[in-house]
């Protein structure tokens, strides 16, 4: 879910907040590691002074996300190149929003279809720090055992809720998604569908949070789904992270999009 930037509180003069967050979902990082900086020049910050998200740079001028990202346009402000939340590095490069376009089939309650297309009001200048991620060029699915990586920034634990300044990473390992889906995981609230990736860690602690749906899942080096949604606690073995799966649907959607605007 996206979290309310209003919402960050800085404890005394470091560089660790606190958030309070309505809400059941988590989508951010637990139980990971602080990122090298730069090592993941596609990753997007996403911010209207009420709402911050995470997203993906796949092209000069466009962005990818989560559609259940609430972001107001006119505010909103794209950033790429961050590392730090607070600092203000040289390698930031700050746009706008021109467009957005939430995929037309949508369905919040089932969460199929969560993501969104942003374009910008301009290209971004391609740097060390600044970089897109291309697309898969099929939807090829990732088989369950896999070994992959999701990264943002966000909450670390929830209780103290605490959010480090910094982007993090965190290894999970893809799941089946009858196994996912069954009594003993989500039991079908929701059904974890085609179009969905179910990865999280089977000891529990590690996995998505709070505060960064929209950034991406990378297996074998390969862009292959964004995150999503998740339990209420984060890191919970029998209820993993479920990410939105970058299937040959969706991607002949983001091109035909991006292809169809003037």
């Amino acid at each position: 879910m996206d979290v309310p930037s209003t919402s960050f509180i800085s404890l005394l003069s470091g560089v660790t907040f606190i958030l309070l967050i309505p809400g059941d979902s988590c989508t951010d990082i637990i139980g990971g590691n602080e990122a090298y900086p730069h090592s993941r020049p596609y990753m997007a910050l996403i911010n209207d002074g009420k709402y911050m998200c995470g997203g993906v740079l796949i092209q000069e001028n466009w962005v990818i996300t989560a559609a259940h990202c609430s972001i107001q346009k006119k505010k909103a402000k794209v950033i790429l190149g961050a590392h730090s939340v607070s600092k203000k590095e040289p390698e930031k490069q700050r746009m706008k929003v021109k467009r957005e376009f939430p995929y037309p089939r949508y369905n919040e309650k089932k969460h199929e279809g969560d993501l969104k297309l942003l374009q910008l009001n301009g290209k971004v200048k391609i740097t060390k720090a600044v970089k897109q991620l291309n697309l898969p060029k099929g939807g090829k699915d990732v088989k369950p055992g896999t070994t992959c990586q999701a990264a943002g920034w966000g909450l670390i634990t929830k209780k103290p809720m605490k959010l480090p300044d910094t982007l993090r990473e965190v290894n999970v390992t893809v799941i089946d998604r009858k196994i996912c889906s069954d009594k003993d995981h989500y039991n079908h609230h929701p059904d974890i569908g085609p179009n969905m990736i179910c990865a999280g860690d089977r000891n529990g602690g590690k996995g998505t949070c709070d505060g960064d749906s929209g950034g991406p899942l990378i297996c074998k080096g390969t862009f292959v789904g964004i995150i999503s949604f998740g339990p209420e606690k984060c890191g919970d073995p029998n209820l993993p992270g479920v990410y939105t799966f970058l299937s040959t649907e969706y991607l002949n959607w983001i091109r035909n999009t991006i292809k169809g605007v003037v």
